[in-house]
């Protein structure tokens, strides 16, 4: 009799588990489907990005976004752009590492340090495989020439590498409220707007930044799955919520 309760109540408990994998299981299931479609939309990029300097939309969507000249959005995309660049990139990143370490949160800041690093080096590999150049002033307003390659975008890939895994720390670790609101607002908008900043300084083609976009958040997601892979997401959401 005792056996046969025991196995009722493991039956029971065992329900809401067998409800919550399903749901789950597909959840999971569509984000290894997107992953694979960002793949290989990247990778079918990069090799007409390795036959072509630009692409004739890439100029169109350029000279509209650079015609819209309004001072404050001039100086906003200028700043954004401005940010990405050394030495203030490394100063910031370290800086907001370093904090993570001081405040307790050690692995926290070590993933946080991994993305950014890991997503500047993923960059410059595939950089010097494609070897594109840099979009010519005949055709855009260039606000400064540089001498590496163009495609993908170093500056779209470290933000979403960067303040994309900021941005997920911001929802697991804040409780909701206008803190929380601000911090997911700030770091989204740099994400959404690095984008754009780099095509209206004339630096990057919009293609450069798309495939930045989509290889950006392949890593992001690495990244975010090497985080949990030591602090699962129950384990998480205790810890860091402080319940």
């Amino acid at each position: 009799m005792v056996q046969n309760s025991d196995d009722a109540t493991a039956h029971s408990l065992s329900l809401p588990e067998a409800r919550l994998r399903p749901p789950r299981a597909r959840a999971q299931g569509l984000v290894h489907a997107c992953l694979a479609v960002a793949l290989a939309a990247f990778v079918a990029l990069a090799y007409l990005a390795s036959l072509r300097p630009y692409f004739p939309w890439d100029v169109a969507i350029a000279q509209a976004l650079q015609s819209y000249q309004v001072a404050w959005f001039a100086a906003l995309m200028r700043g954004l752009s401005w940010l990405g660049f050394a030495p203030q990139v490394i100063i910031i990143s370290a800086a907001v590492v370093l904090l993570l370490l001081l405040a307790g949160y050690r692995w926290e800041g070590l993933v946080a340090a991994i993305a950014a690093s890991g997503t500047m080096a993923l960059n410059e590999a595939v950089k010097d495989l494609v070897r594109r150049p840099r979009p010519e002033p005949a055709l855009v307003h260039v606000l400064r020439s540089l001498g590496s390659y163009s495609f993908p975008s170093g500056h779209v890939m470290f933000f979403i590498g960067f303040f994309g895994f900021l941005f997920f720390l911001a929802l697991a670790i804040l409780r909701p409220g206008w803190l929380r609101r601000l911090m997911l607002a700030f770091l989204g908008g740099l994400v959404l707007l690095i984008g754009p900043s780099r095509v209206y300084v004339g630096e990057h083609w919009p293609s450069d930044v798309l495939g930045a976009y989509l290889l950006g958040g392949i890593a992001l997601w690495l990244a975010i799955r090497l985080y949990r892979s030591r602090r699962p997401r129950a384990e998480t959401d205790r810890r860091l919520r402080g319940e």
